[in-house]
């Protein structure tokens, strides 16, 4: 059936990542460009303080000082500045362009690594002035596939010697105050061997970004029948300004996995799609609060490195639900997702031979994502308590709970659950079981443990809520109040220290217990 129309959810002005209801089981001419220039190296802090190690060691990223003038508070004019970075992600060294419309004069980009810094989410690694703006073309629609396009120019090609590995946001603010914006990139590890990998979602914050008025889930008029069928990279995050869903998703698990000190390696799903050996020797692969377009080759890749013994932990809900391809735009490879959904009978590269763009649960060629995750989406929207069942679990170690405890609105707006009418990779076992109520049908919301041959074990929340919850400190997230917090945090930290050790499974083996939970075998 057709999908319904997202809804605008009150918090953080979070978009409701709902991919189905509740109940639903679904199969003017240009001006000149602005002049290209080469980037420079900045300084992230002058006058902080100089940090010494032993003779001749470099001090580490964490214990450098971090700038918290990286916030962006007050936006300004809308349109004042924003852009865009013609690469997803680039190695170290690497140089991308950054493509940048604006009517000031000028404006300054300022990169910041986004981690943990003494308490501080971001270090400035480097900075230039005065960079000549201009405004862009206004952005055209290709009709065939509603796609925004914009044609701009590359304003500056920068230059990413010396800059770690890591997670960025690149500040654009206008010399003359009207405006500043976001832009992300990742700077990727070449290697994940014996590391934790922060595996980011772009995709996903491209198939709701509504920047020029499509979207993968709406078109002008705000409904599914005027929707794109295939939205680009080269044009700017609406959301968070220009953020995309970083800072709500992502942001906060980087910073934990960083106050932690784990080794850590930074990458994409469309990296780890585009190299089948990229997960080779990694301990872990984190799935971070919304991931939900997949490309089969990244899921491939992810299943691969799960049966090698790669733990894999889904700290969100909805993740892999739909099923995407990457395609290139003259700015290069991978800058196109295409995902025509129930409309895939219509898509060239299907016709072509490629698999349908449509939810991996459904045909033609259905392969629920519950052989990989252990849980299923089940539902949108929801509002619920989440409820322990298994305090005795390792996860819940050090929490002090008793089974039972429960957390107001700490599961929504999208939940998964274990469903054994579905592939359900097993033993698996239930840690906690919140019941919900979703547009009247009753259900559950599950976070499990299951654990494979290879030894890798995988763990899910079953809450897209789970790393927003990592910063609440009161009632400023969906009212999750701080002793939801303090136990996410707790349990999130569980997870990954185990996880970073090697395979989970080898251990702390799961025990199933779909028997006692479900009352099913």
């Amino acid at each position: 059936m057709a999908e319904p129309t997202r809804r605008k959810v009150l918090g953080l002005g979070l978009v409701a990542a709902a991919a189905t209801s509740c109940g639903t089981r679904h199969p003017a001419a240009a001006p000149q460009p602005t002049p290209d220039a080469q980037g420079t190296p900045g300084t992230a802090d002058p006058t902080g303080p100089q940090h010494t190690g032993l003779k001749g060691a470099a001090p580490s990223e964490q214990s450098l000082p971090g700038n918290p003038d990286w916030r962006i508070t007050d936006p300004g004019t809308p349109g004042a500045v924003e852009g865009f970075a013609d690469r997803v992600s680039v190695l170290p060294g690497e140089t991308f362009g950054l493509h940048v419309s604006t009517p000031a004069a000028a404006f300054t980009v300022s990169a910041y690594r986004m981690g943990w810094y003494g308490g501080a989410r971001a270090r400035l690694v480097w900075r230039r002035e005065q960079v000549p703006g201009g405004k862009q073309a206004a952005p055209h629609v290709d009709q065939a596939t509603r796609t925004v396009l914009t044609g701009w120019q590359r304003t500056l090609a920068v230059d990413t010697t010396g800059w770690p590995e890591g997670a960025y946001l690149l500040r654009l603010d206008a010399a003359d105050g009207s405006g500043r914006s976001y832009v992300p990139i990742t700077v990727r590890s070449a290697s994940t061997a014996g590391k934790t990998v922060v595996m980011s979602a772009p995709a996903t914050w491209q198939a709701y970004n509504e920047w020029g008025g499509y979207s993968l889930y709406n078109g002008p008029t705000g409904t599914l029948a005027t929707r794109s069928l295939r939205v680009v990279f080269d044009r700017p995050h609406d959301y968070d300004h220009g953020a995309g869903r970083f800072l709500v998703y992502e942001a906060p698990l980087i910073a934990l996995a960083e106050q932690l000190g784990l080794p850590l390696a930074y990458t994409t799903g469309i990296d780890v799609a585009r190299e089948p050996g990229l997960l080779h020797g990694a301990r872990a692969v984190l799935s971070l609060g919304h991931d939900e377009y997949w490309s089969p080759e990244q899921r491939a890749n992810v299943v691969a490195a799960r049966d090698a013994g790669t733990n894999l932990a889904v700290l969100g809900a909805n993740c892999c639900f739909r099923r995407v391809r990457f395609e290139p735009t003259e700015l290069g490879p991978d800058r196109t997702v295409v995902c025509y959904k129930d409309a895939w009978a219509q898509d060239p590269g299907h016709q072509a031979g490629a698999p349908a763009t449509t939810d991996f649960r459904v045909g033609p060629g259905a392969d629920p994502e519950s052989s990989m995750l252990g849980v299923i989406y089940d539902g949108y929207p929801v509002d619920a308590p989440y409820v322990v069942t298994s305090p005795g679990h390792w996860a819940f170690e050090g929490t002090g709970l008793a089974a039972g405890a429960s957390f107001p609105h700490l599961v929504g707006v999208e939940y998964d659950k274990v469903d054994t009418a579905f592939p359900t990779p097993r033993p698996i076992e239930v840690l906690a079981h919140s019941p919900v109520v979703c547009e009247g049908r009753r259900s559950h919301s599950d976070t499990a443990y299951y654990t494979v041959p290879s030894g890798a074990g995988v763990f899910a929340t079953g809450t897209m809520r789970w790393v927003e919850a990592l910063d609440a400190h009161g009632s400023g997230v969906h009212g999750i109040d701080a002793p939801a917090g303090d136990v996410v945090r707790k349990v999130t930290e569980n997870v990954l220290r185990l996880f970073a050790a090697g395979p989970a499974g080898r251990t702390h083996p799961a025990q199933d217990n779909l028997a006692a939970v479900y009352g099913t075998a």
